[in-house]
């Protein structure tokens, strides 16, 4: 047999429950920043048989939608024509892309050059880098 609850108890607990319901979107927000301003890691291979292997760092640059990241990246020469040991050329990146869509957009500056980049997303980003006065190039990334 259950003790009765005065309606003192039973109102402070309603209250309790009701702050805690109320607290839990703050909450849910929290963690969305917080997993949000974690760095996204990109991996990708460039050419048209993939002689070129990217890789970024990239953190969001404040709360918009779509998201933006920026950082540094890296371009090594992973082909067979390699004689002298590989290529390599760093630059930029930054990246929008909006969560509930397939697309990415990127502008990469790599070694003073500028290139925009699309790719939609398959198992990876699949599109074109193009840059000025520069031979289109395919793209493929993957954002992890």
């Amino acid at each position: 047999m259950r003790a009765p609850i005065s309606p003192g108890i039973r109102k402070a607990t309603q209250q309790t429950r009701a702050a805690a319901c109320a607290a839990w979107p703050f909450a849910l927000g929290l963690l969305a920043t917080a997993a949000s301003a974690d760095p996204l890691q990109i991996v990708g291979y460039s050419g048209y048989l993939g002689e070129w292997e990217l890789t970024a760092t990239v953190t969001a640059e404040g709360s918009s939608a779509p998201e933006q990241y920026s950082g540094a990246l890296a371009m090594k020469h992973v082909g067979l024509c390699t004689q002298e040991g590989p290529e390599e050329k760093s630059g930029r990146m930054r990246i929008r892309m909006a969560p509930s869509s397939t697309r990415l957009e990127a502008t990469l500056w790599v070694d003073g050059v500028q290139c925009g980049y699309t790719g939609l997303l398959d198992d990876f980003y699949s599109g074109n880098m193009n840059c000025a006065g520069r031979e289109t190039v395919p793209l493929k990334l993957w954002v992890k």
